[in-house]
């Protein structure tokens, strides 16, 4: 029987995991997926994924990859792997993928949505899905301080120390702030992104909004291209990965 190549599409809630990654003694969102996945096969199967979020993010467009000699039909994938998770994980749809599908390597863009909520006391309902910054933002600053960021830079202060990698130059093909009543959505959609870029970028904009910078600030913090620059890491809580697009 040929390998096939399954494309899932996967959300989940990332506040019970470790992030995506496995790691030993640990709840991950890979771990979740293995487990399910090779459970419905038979056989030990590696889950790969697009995109390793981080401990405490969440998803609503993650992509994942697995090969398979088995005869389940594809279409009936999604459910049965979904069957085989915990609530919080979903698969929301499987398919075959060409056979030069490059989960890592091929995504065209991304977009992240990271939430926050101003108002004065905590959202209870919603505290794992956003960052509460119990204070008036102004968001139009920060809309200006957004813009800012689009094109391609070298966006290496706005990347964790912890991130080792020589090129840091990255396209963001658009950052936008809005709001609706007490929250604040900040949209950026890339190339690709350095560790925990985006969570820099939004502790930026909270600066900027809370009128500490200017939205002229951006382009020194670009320029010095030093963590320490850039403003506050946003909690992870905040942040869901959208979508990728291939």
């Amino acid at each position: 029987m040929a390998v096939r190549s399954i494309k899932l599409t996967v959300q989940y809630d990332g506040s019970r995991y470790h992030g995506w990654q496995i790691q030993p003694g640990r709840k991950t969102i890979q771990g979740e997926l293995v487990e399910a996945v090779s459970s419905l096969v038979g056989t030990r199967t590696h889950v790969h994924g697009a995109s390793r979020t981080d401990a405490g993010v969440s998803a609503l467009g993650q992509v994942a990859l697995f090969e398979i000699d088995s005869p389940i039909p594809t279409e009936n994938f999604a459910e049965a792997i979904s069957g085989r998770l915990p609530p919080d994980i979903v698969v929301t749809a499987a398919e075959e993928a060409p056979r030069k599908f490059d989960l890592m390597g091929g995504p065209k863009s991304k977009l992240y949505r990271y939430t926050i909520y101003t108002g004065p006391h905590r959202p209870v309902l919603q505290l794992n899905q956003c960052w509460h910054v119990p204070r008036k933002l102004d968001v139009d600053p920060m809309s200006r301080a957004a813009q800012r960021l689009v094109g391609t830079n070298d966006f290496k202060s706005f990347a964790t120390a912890k991130d080792k990698r020589e090129q840091t130059v990255r396209t963001i093909f658009r950052c936008e702030v809005t709001a609706e009543d007490e929250w604040i959505y900040v949209d950026v959609e890339g190339d690709a992104f350095l560790y925990n870029m985006v969570r820099n970028i939004v502790g930026t904009l909270v600066e900027v909004g809370a009128g500490r910078w200017t939205p002229e600030k951006i382009p020194e913090i670009l320029e010095a291209k030093n963590r320490t620059a850039a403003g506050p890491l946003a909690p992870a809580a905040g942040l869901c990965l959208m979508w990728i697009k291939y």
